[in-house]
């Protein structure tokens, strides 16, 4: 069956357009007009992947995001923030309630479909540098693209599809420093306009699910001026 696309937009003229070219590109649609009918579209249709709009009536499209994060039945859906507000900040909020990716309006109706597939391609199966979906492990944290799993300390955690590239970059070297750039292209490919915070933003939320103290990281490291690694041996070894 074809992957099914979540429109959430109070516009209806750019729920039309965007329904369209979807559909002329193959995928199945449907639409909410508020945040409280997208999450129970959510729920009852369980889509591939969600475009969110910032701006809805009844609950704002971060919202709707947190949401959906803490909603096991779609919580690792693709999910691409559509909005008007570009400035930086509002990129990170975006990014930091969960969002994979972010477009700002005005955007091109064929770009927007490449980054839908390129993300959906990216959550169905996260690939390594060398082309394969190969499971790695390293001090505890297990990482399966192709069952898009990740388990640390025997106890399975829920991660978007963002998320698990970051940790399969990763944990598939440990020892190897990853610079932001580096790690943007990695993870979000050449088709997309977010930025090297966005890495940073990326980097938090994964600690905050694979580390006892995200604070006082023990795995993910941060190697200051250069960017990032996992960590090459046991800290309690």
């Amino acid at each position: 069956m074809n992957p099914l696309v979540l429109v959430v937009e109070d516009e209806a003229a750019l729920v039309t357009l965007l329904r369209y070219n979807l559909e002329r590109e193959g995928f199945r649609v449907a639409a909410a007009r508020d945040g409280e009918e997208a999450l129970l579209l959510a729920r009852e249709q369980k889509p591939d992947l969600v475009l969110l709009d910032w701006m809805l009536p009844l609950l704002s499209g971060i919202e709707v995001c947190r949401q959906l994060r803490r909603m096991p039945e779609v919580r690792s859906v693709p999910i691409i923030m559509l909005t008007a507000r570009g400035e930086e900040g509002d990129k990170l909020r975006g990014l930091d309630s969960g969002a994979d990716d972010y477009v700002t309006k005005p955007f091109g109706v064929r770009e927007l479909v490449a980054r839908v597939r390129a993300l959906l391609r990216r959550s169905a199966s996260p690939v390594s540098a060398d082309g394969t979906a190969r499971t790695v492990t390293a001090h505890g944290v297990t990482v399966d693209p192709a069952r898009h799993s990740v388990d640390v300390d025997g106890q399975i955690v829920d991660v978007t599809p963002q998320e698990l590239s970051l940790l399969h970059v990763l944990v598939g070297q440990p020892g190897i420093v990853f610079s932001r750039e580096a790690l943007l292209r990695r993870v979000w490919g050449t088709a997309t306009h977010v930025t090297d915070r966005s890495v940073d933003t990326l980097v938090k939320r994964v600690r905050q699910k694979i580390e006892r103290d995200p604070a006082e990281p023990e795995r993910l490291l941060t190697v200051w001026g250069v960017g990032y690694k996992f960590r090459d041996r046991n800290p309690e070894a």
